[in-house]
């Protein structure tokens, strides 16, 4: 019985304690959560304040695509209408082209044949220079041969030279004939010998006798004037030619110039003895040179 009394007496003082305890720590799991709750709010704070300026800066992103799409929306129309008149443009330019098709295909054949000429031309042109090179060097090698076999007969009486593209031989009257006479003297058989022989060896030459006179007038039984006596003394030569030194006929041509191509005034003694002269004139075959001169066929 003592003992109940006991625990009744203290029983107070047993649920003080507890109460107390108890109030402590809930006191404390309320400082926790206040603790926690601060906490959290901060947080949550912060979290919206990284919200909010994360949302404006998209914000000014999107405004600043929005400004860029803009541009290039405005950027496309243009291109789109430049496009477009482009292709107006081409379409014009086709037309055109079209209509000039037909004449730059004309003027391309146009063009072509003329270059087609021009070509022709410059074959021809080179052919015909190089043909009158080696004509030239065969002059040069026939005057050489000419000079080196008369070397023994004087200048006066014999002169060996080019003239008009064709080597001339001149010889004067003094050593040919007698005066008035077409009969060629023994002294100028030897001149033609050696003539002969060289002339021999360019058989693809043709030879032009040329009689000239000067202008003393002449008449006798034989012979009935200036143009009478030239042509006889040429005559001689050509005969002489064929005769007795072998020169090929169907090469050699006699003419008679008479007193109209002087190489001197008449006036004078020594005019009229340079005017009595025979010439020999080694010449390309005509039909060589005339083929020689014509166009290239068809032109």
């Amino acid at each position: 019985m003592k003992k109940l009394l006991l625990v009744i007496a203290l029983m107070p003082f047993f649920f003080s304690c507890a109460s107390k305890k108890k109030i402590a720590d809930l006191q404390s799991r309320l400082t926790e959560l206040q603790a926690s709750s601060d906490q959290s709010l901060a947080k949550s704070r912060a979290d919206l304040a990284d919200c909010q300026s994360l949302t404006a800066s998209l914000q000014a992103e999107i405004k600043k695509r929005d400004g860029e799409l803009e541009a290039r929306t405005a950027s496309l129309k243009n291109l789109q209408e430049q496009l477009d008149y482009m292709k107006r443009t081409n379409t014009n330019l086709l037309d055109r082209l079209s209509d000039l098709s037909v004449i730059n295909k004309s003027g391309a054949e146009s063009i072509r044949k003329s270059l087609d000429a021009l070509n022709e031309q410059g074959k021809y042109i080179k052919d015909l220079n190089s043909t009158i090179q080696r004509k030239d060097s065969i002059n040069l090698s026939l005057v050489m041969n000419l000079k080196r076999s008369l070397a023994d007969v004087n200048d006066e009486d014999v002169t060996v030279e080019v003239k008009k593209g064709v080597v001339y031989i001149s010889i004067s009257d003094k050593l040919m004939f007698a005066s008035g006479s077409s009969v060629i003297n023994s002294k100028a058989e030897a001149v033609l010998a050696k003539v002969a022989k060289v002339i021999n060896d360019h058989k693809d030459l043709d030879i032009l006798v040329e009689g000239h006179t000067d202008s003393v007038p002449i008449s006798t039984d034989c012979i009935k004037d200036n143009w009478d006596l030239s042509a006889k003394r040429a005559t001689s030569v050509v005969r002489l030619l064929q005769t007795k030194f072998s020169v090929d006929p169907e090469r050699m041509t006699a003419g008679g110039r008479g007193e109209f191509e002087p190489q001197a005034e008449n006036k004078s003694k020594d005019g009229r003895k340079m005017n009595r002269r025979t010439e020999i004139i080694v010449t390309p075959k005509l039909d060589q040179f005339f083929n020689l001169l014509a166009p290239p066929s068809g032109k």
